[in-house]
């Protein structure tokens, strides 16, 4: 039986100009949506398991549009609710060479950002999963996100599934008067698998200092919240934006494992590569051993970097083909 993946957390509308055009190059955008935790679930689905997101549109035209595309892709949407008035969104402008990226969000006030404890049964939301999945953006968006995120994450622990967050920070995100700081620690203390940078652990939890390697912060880390079984991250080398390298790299408390550096010579598309990276390790510690999960973690953000749009939507055996060395890209007939 195909296991299953609950996520948490908002989904925004994306609007991007056409191609690589800048912001007042535009005369159209081109739509599509996405969110951290949905882009995982999606991601998962399309690898061949069940995932289901849990958030909450406006009532309106535009948040079942963001409905039906979560459905197209795969997802449970049972989980799906309805309040507010507004749809988070966000302007991407692709860069590509030596230009960079350039993001400008607008979700303040919107539908997601209004959740309240209790409004999630996460007793039945959570019914025969077999893992629970968040990010540091959903508790910087408001306090009750973060509330909200912190019930599903205790939840989890009474009902035995395992509970995994991608932490990194984004201090600038934190706007309802508490701190990352202040927030964080109570929900990473109740989970099974972290994924960080060493920057993230030294800014969130004062962790280390400037210069530890990631091993180090991780040892720390495991041992200020001795839940945590696995500390999980990637190095990215930016030769350009349209040219990067990856590899991850992991600690068990135990041993340090890292995988081989994969070449990404022409970029479609960067955004979502950390949540193909989260989803591909989630897959990975649900059917293979630690070593096995970091390099099909690896391959798998690797191959989103060739897809356009928020969500790593490939294969299977896509990802196996090139975490067994197939780096060809060969059409297959």
């Amino acid at each position: 039986m195909a296991k299953k993946v609950i996520t948490f957390g908002e989904v925004m509308m994306r609007l991007s100009p056409p191609g690589y055009s800048k912001f007042a190059q535009a005369t159209s955008f081109e739509l599509a949506y996405g969110g951290g935790e949905a882009n995982v679930a999606i991601s998962l689905a399309y690898l061949g398991m069940k995932a289901a997101h849990v958030t909450r549109f406006p009532d309106n035209a535009l948040g079942k549009a963001a409905t039906q595309f979560l459905r197209k892709h795969w997802l449970s949407t049972e989980h799906v609710f309805y309040g507010g008035d507004m749809l988070g969104k966000y302007f991407l402008e692709k860069g590509a060479v030596h230009r960079s990226s350039e993001v400008i969000y607008e979700r303040e006030g919107s539908s997601f950002s209004l959740i309240a404890p209790g409004m999630v049964d996460w007793e039945a939301v959570l019914k025969d999963a077999d893992w629970f999945h968040w990010t540091g953006i959903t508790p910087a968006i408001s306090e009750g996100a973060a509330m909200c995120c912190l019930e599903g994450i205790k939840t989890a622990n009474r009902m035995g599934i395992k509970v995994s967050g991608d932490i990194n920070s984004r201090k600038n995100m934190w706007k309802f008067g508490k701190s990352m700081q202040e927030v964080m620690p109570e929900l990473v203390q109740n989970c099974d698998v972290v994924i960080s940078s060493s920057r993230g652990i030294r800014e969130i939890f004062g962790l280390g200092k400037a210069g530890d390697k990631f091993r180090t912060l991780a040892e720390q880390l495991m041992y200020t919240f001795p839940r945590i079984e696995k500390v999980v991250g990637k190095t990215r080398k930016s030769i350009s934006a349209s040219h990067q390298q990856i590899h991850g790299k992991m600690w068990d408390g135990e041993k340090y494992v890292k995988t081989k550096k994969l070449n990404i010579t022409h970029v479609i598309d960067r955004v979502g590569t950390g949540d193909a990276f989260a989803a591909g390790l989630i897959y990975g510690l649900l059917h293979y051993g630690d070593v096995e999960a970091l390099k099909f973690a690896s391959a798998a953000c690797a191959l989103k970097h060739t897809v356009p749009g928020d969500a790593n939507m490939v294969s299977l055996e896509n990802v196996l083909s090139l975490m067994q060395g197939d780096t060809s890209g060969a059409i297959r007939r």
